[in-house]
């Protein structure tokens, strides 16, 4: 029960520091106490493993909460490759699609096929490539990777900065449609 006080005094005196430092790193309140909550916790399993114990708390508080903001700032840089492959997947739905064939259907997609024969032209061969075979032919990264030797990681980077560089494409291209209406 010792141990219980011991983590309640801790966190009743470092909280105020450790959420101020966190703040000015951070800058929103509910992200903040996130990262103060989860450093508490680690905290608290740590003294429950009953390891040796943490000689300098105050260190050991302030190296966790730095590691826990450097990894809140790489989550929010990364794009989730599960929303990459359902823009794919939509993209690919949409043109292969002909459940709707109105004229302005075939139009529409006669000029997204345009576009994009356009916008993988202008991509190194390299992002094109394992973009179309991962999207259009529905090829496995690993599968690439395997046949090719090519790192399964630098395969992810090439069709990430290839989604990148599409979706901004098309970005302008909705926003040039829209702006004619």
């Amino acid at each position: 029960m010792q141990r219980n006080n011991d983590i309640e005094n801790i966190v009743s005196e470092y909280t105020p520091r450790l959420l101020g430092y966190i703040r000015s790193q951070i800058g929103c309140r509910e992200d903040a106490e996130d990262i103060l909550q989860d450093v508490f916790y680690q905290l608290a399993r740590v003294s429950c493993d009953g390891s040796a114990g943490i000689e300098r708390i105050s260190s050991w508080l302030y190296r966790v909460t730095r590691n826990s903001v450097l990894n809140f700032w790489r989550k929010k840089r990364e794009i989730p490759l599960e929303t990459e492959d359902e823009v794919c997947e939509d993209i690919a739905t949409n043109l292969f699609s002909s459940s709707q064939d109105s004229p302005d259907t075939i139009y529409l997609r006669r000029l997204v096929w345009q576009e994009l024969d356009a916008a993988l032209a202008d991509l190194p061969p390299e992002q094109s490539e394992v973009f179309c075979m991962t999207v259009f032919d529905g090829i496995p990264v690993k599968e690439i990777s395997k046949a090719t030797g090519i790192p399964v990681a630098t395969l992810l980077s090439r069709k990430h900065y290839a989604v990148k560089f599409l979706r901004k494409r098309f970005h302008e291209l909705y926003d040039a449609l829209i702006s004619q209406n």
